[in-house]
């Protein structure tokens, strides 16, 4: 496995807390597209693309579709009730929630700030997530989770221009591979590693130093697309840049770190995005 701090790429002098229809670009320009800019302390370090990448790498919750919103979540809730039990998380809950990586993890948190007892908790929290995850890719299976609108669109371009695509996430490969396969067909992505194939999870960096490995690429030749901070942090800890598309429960999140940040896939928000990955004007 390749371990390795991230490149050193030069200040950035503040962070920044966002709007909806708003796009930065760090180390670049975004012109015309309204930001409300909130200084709020020391920035990590980033910078733009200068030259194509070989290969990007994507994340998939959240990222290539809206699975926390459509799809997880609701099983979620689900599992709770054909369990019996009270809890129902609504969207400020699950917000919340987001900063614990992977669903299991998640559950079992949850759990134990309900008083559940620690070996309890994590015996219903596998229960609940093998319940969870059949509810899930019955919901994908439905048709229920589309990937994110104008994404198909980016992926097209980028392999027009010979760009490798890959997914690293740190989902479970029975619903990642159902989705991906749903969504986009077998052969998009060449290289798809979920949390099953790393011993740690986002924020660690262990799934994108693993792509660097099976891709046979330097770190610098890579870009990685996500649309979280723990996303951001596992990326550039592996020396990846990285851009972001945020959502809805991503938006107000710390991005320092990535070299640009954008709302949307849609041609107008991607603009930036594809100017970096493409080389585009």
């Amino acid at each position: 496995m390749v371990h390795g701090r991230a490149p050193d790429h030069g200040d950035v002098s503040a962070l920044y807390r966002r709007s909806p229809g708003w796009c930065i670009t760090l180390g670049g320009n975004c012109a015309a597209v309204p930001v409300r800019l909130v200084s709020t302390g020391p920035a990590r370090r980033c910078a733009a693309l200068t030259e194509r990448p070989d290969a990007v790498v994507f994340d998939v919750d959240g990222t290539l579709a809206d699975t926390e919103r459509d799809g997880h979540r609701p099983a979620f809730n689900e599992a709770f009730a054909a369990a019996g039990l009270p809890y129902r998380w609504d969207g400020d809950d699950y917000g919340a929630l987001l900063a614990i990586t992977g669903g299991k993890r998640r559950i079992e948190h949850y759990l134990r700030d309900q008083g559940v007892p620690g070996q309890q908790a994590d015996e219903l929290a596998t229960t609940l997530h093998a319940s969870k995850t059949e509810r899930f890719i019955a919901s994908v299976r439905a048709g229920s989770v589309p990937a994110r609108p104008g994404l198909a669109e980016l992926l097209d371009e980028l392999r027009a221009a010979g760009v490798r695509l890959a997914v690293a996430t740190t989902g479970t490969a029975g619903w990642v591979r159902e989705l991906l396969d749903g969504l986009f067909g077998p052969d998009v992505f060449e290289l798809v590693l979920t949390g099953d194939d790393v011993p740690a999870l986002k924020p660690d960096p262990a799934v994108y130093q693993q792509a660097l490995l099976q891709l046979e690429l330097p770190a610098q030749r890579v870009v990685a697309v996500e649309d979280s901070a723990n996303g951001v942090r596992a990326a550039v800890d592996a020396g990846l840049r990285c851009a972001v598309v945020t959502n809805d429960y991503t938006r107000d999140q710390d991005f320092s770190g990535a070299t640009v940040v954008c709302d949307g896939f849609s041609r107008d928000s991607r603009r930036p995005l594809t100017a970096q990955l493409l080389l585009e004007s």
